[in-house]
């Protein structure tokens, strides 16, 4: 049954406190706890088929296998006590928050009729994109299946395999993206009840332990899922000069969950600012009503909006970045387990592992040692999970290489002939550290260009005295120059990493970014619940302390997103990196050496040529979705202009209309599913067809030139986004004596236009930037047999 909505006594007999909720959210609550407490019996039976493997994959506690599938488990128990937790806060209404024209069953059902439209919302979006890819799914496993077991003379079970583990990623890549949106969306309102009592404590912890619900669930159910593939695929390939064909059948895993990210990101991204855009020009701009006002028609599209984009889509791209530097370190460091073992070759995963349990550790911090009690606590708990988490993996993978590496260990380089024979567990360590502290380091200097306690976004601020001109001129201006710090840490993280491990201490640095991912999407999902939260209380008119409260959270929680959006383009580029020397490392396999023997040669025609095409991709990709946010933009502004017009009393002050909210929510899922076709088809199509018809040369420079290009113009897209935002928020903030004049204000005014523009910036084209460098690499190097199969690598026209 749905969550009690008594007092915390359980006596429901108080009128005042009593909210009569409707059949459809008791159902629908029911269902969601149900299903949470039916987790309890499968993690047994999981446990109990796990004691029935074989002996060689039984999980001795002290081995990869132990400690991989344990971590993964108590990452689900965790994400499960936290989703319990947040079931229990009571959905109702505080008297004291009540306006004195209302009563408390009134604004009551106003906040779950609210609540019911965002839940309806966002599942429908979610069951309409998922199956369109499930189609996708189906038709391109076909493909992988047919094109890899060509590739590989036929060899129907690495065709097979391959297909599998990209069917088993895309569910995965699905059901995290799913899972996200439906506890996102079964917080928001709860969050919004606990931020009508005194104090911040109970609806900070409402939020972050919602967060925390996708960010444990994510980490433990993709390292599960693949180490289980691994084991499956074990027992065809059991003996360790086997195990490459085992790792090169598991980058279908990747490829499936950034070919998801994909459509969720761009769907996501186009559905939330086609909204938002929408909502904000003509509800702010044009009449000057507050943001979630609910005489606004695009309000609960806009609201829906932030949990099918910035969280499914969100959850489905950092499971993807997971899933791909995964399989890139193994093909990398196959070589490891043919004299290491099996647990030295599947360190990555037990990195990733312990930063589960580092993530859990550190959570304690925020919700129970050091609560926030006051707002400025916020920020501060939050950015301390960053930091306590980046500490904390310093030592603990260290631990990790002692004990799962041996003293000395033996990696084939990536090119060239020659052989690492005394590699040691501490080369391994230094480069996790160099990702996990370069990522950290890339997350501030982000948040520095992003935050308006800062220089850089005040500046933006100051440049609305002038007109929205100058603010989109600073804005550019700003975002092109907060590449450059992020760009020369990644460059020192690729050298040092590269020179200590070669390419496979690249994809540890990549893992290490992603080490405490769990934290990093905690505190991500954390902002759109707050949000949310806000949006609901606006728009069930409680009492305008509660927006003030979840509008504090909500600002540290943008805050912190810019550091983890820094975390994200970061690890997207190393990611691709180490895609792409396992991509050289199947070539070279596949032609013995005859292809990127010693390395690739850009001074190729055909490489050099493509190199540039490459570098293009990335424009046209952001042209792309940035106009169909426009054109899903406008339709949406002469819609919710057209029913001001035919109802001009939903502008009063009490309105006696409602708006239209279905309607607004239409054209956003309509434009969204419909515009987010091309740029995945154009992502997918480039390499593969480059591959089949100009051969693996143009595929080196093809890829080259995408990530150069891609992981520079994500940055200075986001970071102009997110400096848009901030100005306006701090120009907000101001007295209406200050010389900004406040909100409202035609400086005010100016920045609202320079937010509008930069929501397509940071929040659809720059964060899907990330994907289209991993899913491009990561497509390359599972088709690479198939590719070298075509003339020997040199395409149809070679």
């Amino acid at each position: 049954m749905g969550p009690q909505i008594d007092d915390e006594n359980g006596n429901g007999d108080d009128d005042e406190r009593q909210v009569v909720m409707s059949s459809y959210f008791n159902k629908s609550e029911g269902r969601l706890v149900r299903m949470a407490w039916y987790l309890v019996p499968l993690l047994v039976v999981a446990v109990v088929v796990i004691a029935l493997i074989p002996a060689y994959a039984r999980p001795d506690p002290f081995s990869a296998t132990g400690v991989i599938i344990g971590s993964a488990i108590i990452g689900l128990l965790w994400a499960l006590l936290q989703f319990l937790i947040v079931a229990r806060i009571p959905v109702r209404v505080e008297p004291e928050v009540v306006p004195i024209d209302k009563s408390a069953e009134e604004i009551g059902a106003r906040l779950i009729e609210v609540y019911e439209a965002i839940n309806i919302g966002a599942a429908s979006f979610l069951r309409a994109e998922y199956k369109m890819c499930s189609v996708f799914v189906a038709l391109f496993s076909v493909l992988i299946f047919v094109l890899v077991s060509w590739g590989t003379e036929w060899d129907f079970v690495r065709g097979t395999f391959s297909a599998v583990s990209f069917v088993l990623g895309a569910l995965t890549s699905m059901a995290s993206g799913y899972l996200g949106m439906k506890v996102a969306v079964f917080s928001n309102v709860r969050t919004t009840c606990e931020a009508q009592k005194p104090g911040w404590t109970p609806c900070f912890n409402a939020a972050f332990r919602a967060g925390s619900v996708m960010g444990f669930a994510l980490c433990g159910l993709g390292i599960l899922v693949l180490y289980v593939t691994a084991l499956a695929f074990r027992a065809k390939y059991s003996s360790p000069e086997e195990w490459f064909y085992l790792t090169e059948a598991l980058t279908g895993y990747g490829l499936g969950g950034s070919s998801i990210a994909m459509f969720g990101r761009v769907g996501g991204g186009i559905y939330t600012k086609a909204a938002d855009v929408g909502a904000d020009l003509v509800g702010k701009v044009v009449h000057g009503i507050p943001e979630d006002d609910p005489r606004n028609p695009a309000t609960i599209a806009d609201n829906v909006g932030d949990n099918v984009g910035d969280v499914a889509g969100m959850g489905s791209d950092l499971f993807g970045s997971l899933a791909e530097a995964t399989c890139a370190a193994l093909v990398l460091g196959s070589s490891i387990g043919v004299t290491s073992g099996w647990d030295a070759m599947m360190f990555p995963l037990v990195v990733s592992a312990v930063g589960i349990s580092v993530c859990l550790v550190c959570s304690f911090l925020a919700t129970n040692l050091l609560p926030v009690r006051t707002e400025r606590d916020v920020e501060r708990a939050l950015k301390l999970q960053l930091v306590a988490t980046t500490v904390l993996m310093i030592p603990a993978v260290y631990l990790a290489a002692i004990a799962f590496l041996p003293s000395e260990f033996f990696l084939e380089a990536t090119v060239g002939i020659h052989t690492y024979d005394d590699l040691r567990p501490w080369q391994a360590w230094i480069c996790v550290v160099m990702g996990v502290c370069g990522g950290l380091v890339v997350g501030l200097v982000t948040e520095y260009y992003t935050s308006h306690s800062y220089r850089p976004v005040r500046e933006v601020a100051q440049s609305s005295k002038t007109g929205p001109a100058t603010v989109m001129i600073y804005g550019l201006s700003l975002g092109y120059k907060s590449v450059i710090v992020p760009i020369a840490i990644l460059a020192a993280v690729i050298y040092g990493s590269f020179t200590v491990c070669d390419m496979y201490g690249v994809s540890l640095a990549a893992i290490g970014f992603l080490s405490n991912l769990a934290t990093g999407l905690t505190i991500d999902v954390y902002g759109p619940v707050c949000d949310n939260a806000g949006g609901i209380a606006e728009m069930a008119e409680l009492h305008p302390s509660v927006r003030e409260k979840t509008d504090a959270l909500d600002a540290a929680g943008n805050t912190t997103a810019a550091i983890g959006k820094g975390f994200a383009i970061g690890s997207a580029a190393l990611v691709s990196i180490a895609l792409f020397g396992a991509f050289v490392t199947r070539i070279r396999f596949a032609s013995d050496d005859a292809i990127f023997g010693e390395g690739v040669n850009i001074l190729i025609p055909i490489t050099f040529a493509f190199l540039v095409i490459g570098g293009m991709i990335p424009f046209a990709f952001a042209a792309m979705t940035m106009k169909a946010v426009g054109v899903a933009a406008m339709e949406m502004v002469m819609e919710v202009q057209r029913q001001f017009d035919e109802k001009p009393h939903l502008l009063d002050d009490n309105p006696t209309e409602r708006p239209d909210y279905d309607a607004c929510i239409a054209i956003s899922t309509r434009a969204s599913l419909k515009q987010m076709i091309a740029p995945g088809v154009m992502v997918i199509s480039a390499p593969l067809l480059t591959g089949i018809i100009f051969g693996v040369n143009a595929v080196a420079g093809l890829l080259v030139g995408s990530l150069v290009s891609s992981v520079q113009l994500a940055i200075s897209m986001s970071n102009s986004g997110g400096a848009w935002d901030n100005a306006k928020k701090y120009i907000e903030q101001l007295p209406q004596e200050h010389e900004l004049g406040g909100k409202g204000s035609d400086c005010h005014k100016a920045a609202v236009v320079g937010d509008t523009v930069g929501d397509p910036f940071k929040d659809t084209s720059g964060p899907a930037l990330n994907i289209v460098m991993k899913l491009m690499a990561v497509l390359s190097l599972v088709f690479a047999d198939t590719f070298y199969e075509i003339n020997k690598g040199g395409g149809i026209f070679g």
